[in-house]
């Protein structure tokens, strides 16, 4: 009886893998920061912005899953055959910057969550965590470990922001409200932020990936519902823990009028729970989320440059670990030389991303929608409707961004 509930136990971790590392992918340290401010500067109004952006995320993230576990062919290689080499390059290369551009803010988060509480110097930080993610790379059972830190690191955080929403017993009244769409003064920014951050299409991308490298790993191929379950499950912890973030920064640093200006701040959240050990729990709910991010998105960006140029996916292949690592470096050298990402570098990685998203959301769509390629698995007409939606939600963003960018 106790094997088969282990066994059954291993099961259920294996169906949730690939859904996990994208909510934890997705779950950064911005992610935290921008979360945190939400509640803090706007209480419970901006709910509804978390249920709206997990609701699409889990949309495309559910259409990947469908691709990856459908095909064996990469989703890179089925946009080659369909769309040609350009087009595949031109999202593989995206993706591979944007993930460059941004992981210096990765490599500071993890080094934040222990020079902030120790009072050290973040740069040697930076230089550990950076060394510590490549020497991961070389475990001969890389997806199991970094799977099992995920999932680790993301119950510590789900625990500690529930159990204190939780034991704050916010009003019925007060969440009714923030499921209610409305735009306080000043929010847009916000979320515009959020919304692009937590609607991560090249995260629902990468899905597609992890699907078939769970497959591969572990030798088994179950069925594509099994694998929409576990998307589904991650996306909704995803969506669990933003509004547990939220919350709790609602209820004590709004009504305290507490300005997040630091990570210690934003700790203070969970003093009804913890009291005088909130800031060391966050910190290491800060250090997981942006060390699982560190990873991930080197992970994200470096196989998918090496399943562009032709060299595969596979995590233990010597050009693609080349290519990890590169995201990494570059990340811990802009993190070392500026101490945060510098403007130009943003500005950069969001005018790949104002044009590189909504293209990215488009052509998944399409290939979704074939029969061809999909068979049994293709789009529903109600998953097309809501895609198109989710498709018009980036179309504004980019818009949006392109506005702020460049005009305003």
């Amino acid at each position: 009886m106790q094997s088969r509930s282990n066994s059954l136990f291993k099961n259920w971790l294996s169906i949730l893998g690939p859904g996990v590392i994208t909510a934890a992918l997705v779950f950064g340290p911005s992610k935290i920061t921008i979360t945190s401010k939400m509640g803090a500067d706007y209480g419970f109004d901006l709910i509804w912005v978390i249920v709206i952006a997990a609701f699409f995320m889990m949309v495309f993230t559910n259409m990947a899953t469908r691709i990856g576990a459908q095909n064996d062919e990469s989703l890179l290689r089925l946009i080659e055959k369909k769309f040609g080499k350009v087009t595949s390059a031109i999202i593989g290369i995206g993706i591979f910057l944007v993930t460059a551009s941004f992981q210096a803010g990765n490599a500071t988060g993890a080094a934040l969550s222990i020079s902030e509480r120790t009072g050290s110097d973040s740069k040697i930080w930076i230089i550990v965590f950076t060394g510590v993610a490549i020497l991961l790379l070389f475990f001969r059972s890389f997806y199991k470990a970094l799977e099992k830190f995920m999932l680790t690191m993301i119950i510590i955080m789900l625990i500690a922001f529930l159990s204190t929403a939780i034991m704050i017993q916010p009003s019925f009244e007060d969440l009714a409200k923030g499921l209610a769409p409305s735009i306080p003064k000043g929010s847009t920014g916000l979320i515009i932020a959020f919304t692009a951050s937590c609607f991560s299409v090249v995260g629902a991308f990468y899905q597609s990936y992890l699907v078939q490298s769970r497959r591969k790993t572990l030798g088994t191929s179950s069925l594509p519902d099994q694998e929409i379950l576990g998307s589904k499950i991650g996306i909704v912890l995803l969506g669990v823990m933003s509004t547990s973030v939220l919350v709790c920064a609602a209820a004590v640093l709004h009504t305290q009028n507490i300005k997040i200006s630091s990570a210690s701040e934003m700790g203070k959240a969970l003093e009804p729970l913890l009291g005088s050990k909130a800031a060391l729990i966050f910190f290491i709910g800060l250090f997981g989320a942006s060390f699982s991010s560190l990873i991930g998105n080197a992970v994200l960006g470096g196989s998918l440059l090496g399943d562009t140029f032709g060299f595969g996916n596979n995590l233990n292949n010597k050009v693609v670990k080349a290519f990890i690592i590169l995201v990494m470096l570059i990340g811990a050298f802009v993190a070392i030389t500026f101490g945060k990402a510098p403007l130009e570098l943003i500005v950069f990685a969001q005018r790949i991303t104002i044009f590189l998203v909504p293209f990215i959301g488009i052509i998944m769509f399409l290939i979704a929608n074939d029969p061809v390629i999909m068979k049994d698995q293709v789009n529903k007409p109600t998953t097309k409707i809501w895609a198109a939606l989710g498709l018009i939600v980036l179309i504004t963003l980019a818009f949006s961004n392109l506005y702020n960018l460049f005009i305003k």
